[in-house]
C-alpha cells in the first residue's frame, strides 16, 4: 500500500482508532444515560428525547420478542422512510438481538417479496401508506405457515403512522403521507405501531456480541437479485466512529438527516454516528429544498449530507436568500461529480467546501474521505484509518503507480462477512493480498501523486441515477415479466437532473408489435418495481447486438448511447 496520503492526513487525527468492542445497542444507552433530555430526533418540530427514543425502542424490542417471536440472529425487515419510527425500529431490532435489513420504501410487493424470502425475514417494520405492499406478503406467509409451520414467509408486521410523531405545531410543509392520520389494523398477524408501543413490555438480556450480525443491507449487481451484504456489529461500528471523529462531529452539533437512511451512508452519517455523539438529528422523510433551507436556518443545522443533485437544487432555489444557512459548518456527500459553479456558489455562501466520499454497501459507507482541511474537487478522497486501499491491475492485482487506471480494492474494519447464501459471489468478491482480505470494488479509478484517489469507470454495469445505484441485470429480471417483452437490455442515458437515468431497449414478441407503445413498457414498469429504478426511457429495436457465444453485448448500446450527438 502506498502511504503518499499520509502527508495530507489532517493533522490532530490519529491513523489507527480503538474502537468500542461492544453490540451497536449500547451507543443509543450511553448517550441516553448522558443526554436523557436532549433532543434526540427533530420531526417537523416535533422533538424526541434520548431518554424517549431509548425507551420506545425497548419497548418495541420487547414487542418483537414476545409478540412476534424474533429470537437472536433473526432477519426482520426496516421498510420504512426517515422517521422517527425508522430510528426507532432500527435500534429495537438490535436491542431484540436481531439483524436489521433496511429495504428502500420505494420498492413494491414484487421487488419486497425477493428480500422476505432470501433473508428469510418472519417480521416487518411497515409504514400504514405501503401496507398495501406488504398486506399480500403478509397473507401469503400466514397461509404457508397453516400448512407447514416451517415454510418461508412473512408471520408479523408491525404498522406505522408517521402522523403519531407529529406532536407539535409546525409551519414546516408535511407531505400528505407524513401526515395522514393513523388508519386501524386489524389483519391476522399485523399490529399497529402505538399499540405494540403501549403494552409496554420490556425486552430479555442483551445476549448478542460484537461479531454477531447486526445489519444486512443489500446490493445488487450483474446476477441481477440484490444480495444481503452481512455486517457485524463491530463493522457497522467502525464507520459508526470513523465518520463523526474524521468530520468533528461532537456532542453539539445537529445533523439534518435528507439521504435515506436504509442506505448505509445516510444510516451511518446521518443517524449512527450522531446518535453515537449524542447530537441531534433534524429529519426529512423526502427531500424539500425548501423545507431543508428552514430546518437549516431554524434549528442552527452544523452539518448535513446532500448528494450533488441535492445540493443544486438548494442553491439554486429562488427564495435562497429568505434563508439564514449561516450556521452549517460541513457539508458531506457525492453521488456524481460536484460542478465547479456550484462549489463556487457554496463557497460565497457558507464558507465551506463540499466533502466528498467513497464507499459501499459491502463497506457498510465510508473508505475513503476529502481531508476536511484539504478537499480536492471531483475527488474520492485518501483512505481513512486503518484502511489499506491500492488502485490495481485487475488480472494480476499489482498495485498501479500514480495516474494509471485500475480497480479500486479496499481493505479495512468495515468489510463486509460476506454475501447472505452466496458462497460463490462471496469468493468472486474477495481477494487476498499480503495475508489480507481485499474486497473487489468493480470501480475502476487512478490515484494522483499525493496519494488522492479520483473515480474513472466502472467494471461493473451500473447506472447512477440522483446518487441511487441502479444494477441494470436487475432491472432486465424485473422487466421480463412483462408478456410482450422477448429480450431486453438496460443502459444508462443521460439525463440534465439525475445526471444519469435508466433506458431500456426492448425486443418485442412478434405477437405485440404494433400493439403495445415504448410508454406503455414505461408505464408498466412504473407499476412493477420502484421509481428510482423503473426506466424512463424505452427504445423498441428489431434485435440486440450479440457476441458469438449468444451474450447480449450491452456495452455497444451503452457506448452508441453516450456517443456525441
Amino acid at each position: 500500500m502506498s502511504k503518499r496520503h499520509l502527508a495530507h492526513w489532517p493533522r490532530l487525527l490519529p491513523q489507527h482508532l480503538t474502537l468500542p468492542a461492544t453490540h451497536l445497542y449500547r451507543n443509543l444507552e450511553v448517550s441516553a444515560m448522558r443526554y436523557p433530555d436532549k433532543a434526540a430526533l427533530v420531526f417537523y418540530d416535533a422533538a424526541i428525547s434520548y431518554a424517549r427514543l431509548q425507551d420506545e425502542s425497548e419497548r418495541l424490542a420487547a414487542h418483537l420478542q414476545q409478540r412476534c417471536g424474533v429470537r437472536r440472529g433473526d432477519r426482520v425487515l426496516l421498510y420504512l422512510q426517515n422517521s422517527p419510527q425508522f430510528v426507532i425500529g432500527y435500534y429495537a431490532i438490535l436491542r431484540a438481538d436481531a439483524v436489521v435489513v433496511p429495504v428502500n420504501p420505494m420498492n413494491l410487493s414484487e421487488e419486497l417479496r425477493h428480500y422476505v424470502l432470501d433473508a428469510g425475514a418472519r417480521t416487518v417494520l411497515a409504514p400504514q401508506d405501503l401496507w398495501a405492499q406488504v398486506r399480500p406478503l403478509l397473507h401469503e406467509g400466514l397461509a404457508a405457515a397453516a400448512a407447514d409451520a416451517q415454510a418461508p414467509g412473512l408471520r408479523h408486521a408491525v404498522v406505522a403512522a408517521y402522523g403519531d410523531y407529529l406532536t407539535a405545531p409546525t409551519d414546516l410543509a408535511v407531505p400528505a403521507f407524513v401526515s395522514a392520520p393513523r388508519e386501524p389494523v386489524e389483519e391476522p398477524g399485523a399490529c399497529a405501531w402505538m399499540d405494540a408501543l403501549a403494552a409496554g413490555l420490556r425486552p430479555g438480556p442483551i445476549a448478542a456480541g460484537p461479531d454477531d450480525l447486526a445489519v444486512m443491507p443489500y446490493t445488487s449487481g450483474t446476477t441481477g437479485q440484490p444480495k444481503g451484504c452481512m455486517h457485524t456489529h463491530r463493522s457497522v461500528m467502525y464507520n459508526t466512529v470513523s465518520g463523526g471523529i474524521w468530520l468533528g462531529t461532537t456532542p453539539d452539533a445537529v445533523s439534518l438527516t435528507v439521504l435515506p437512511l436504509f442506505h448505509v451512508t445516510g444510516m451511518q452519517g446521518g443517524m449512527n454516528s450522531p446518535l453515537y455523539t449524542g447530537s441531534t438529528i433534524v429529519l426529512l422523510p423526502r427531500w424539500d429544498r425548501d423545507a431543508a433551507a428552514q430546518l437549516i436556518a431554524r434549528y442552527r443545522v452544523t452539518n448535513t449530507q446532500m448528494i450533488v443533485t441535492m445540493v443544486v437544487d438548494l442553491l439554486s432555489n429562488p427564495r435562497l436568500a429568505e434563508y439564514d444557512l449561516s450556521s452549517i459548518r460541513r457539508l458531506s456527500g457525492g453521488g456524481a461529480a460536484m460542478p465547479e459553479a456550484v462549489a463556487a456558489k457554496l463557497q460565497e455562501l457558507c464558507q465551506i467546501d463540499y466533502i466528498e466520499g467513497y464507499g459501499m454497501s459491502e463497506t457498510m459507507a465510508a473508505t475513503h474521505i476529502n481531508p476536511p482541511d484539504r478537499p480536492r474537487k471531483q475527488c474520492l478522497g485518501i483512505p481513512i484509518f486503518d484502511v489499506d486501499a491500492r488502485v490495481v491491475d485487475p488480472a494480476t492485482f499489482t498495485e498501479l503507480p500514480p495516474g494509471e487506471v485500475g480497480e479500486i480494492i479496499v481493505h479495512g474494519p468495515q468489510l463486509m462477512q460476506g454475501y447472505w447464501g452466496q458462497a460463490e459471489a462471496t469468493a468472486q468478491a474477495f481477494v487476498t493480498l499480503d495475508g489480507k482480505r481485499f474486497l473487489r470494488t468493480g470501480d475502476l479509478a487512478r490515484t494522483d501523486e499525493d496519494g488522492y484517489f479520483f473515480m474513472v469507470d466502472r467494471l461493473k454495469r451500473m447506472i447512477n441515477a440522483s446518487g441511487y445505484k441502479v444494477w441494470p441485470a436487475e432491472v432486465e429480471a424485473l422487466m421480463y415479466a412483462h408478456p410482450a417483452i422477448q429480450e431486453v437490455c438496460v443502459i444508462a442515458a443521460r439525463d440534465e437532473r439525475r445526471g444519469e437515468t435508466v433506458k431500456a431497449v426492448v425486443v418485442l414478441r412478434d405477437a405485440f408489435r404494433g400493439q403495445v407503445s415504448e410508454q406503455d413498457i414505461v408505464d408498466w414498469a412504473h407499476g412493477h418495481m420502484a421509481a428510482y429504478k423503473s426506466p424512463r426511457l424505452v427504445s423498441f429495436v428489431d434485435s440486440l447486438p450479440k457476441s458469438g457465444t449468444g451474450k447480449v453485448q450491452w456495452r455497444a448500446l451503452q457506448e452508441r448511447e453516450s456517443a456525441p450527438r
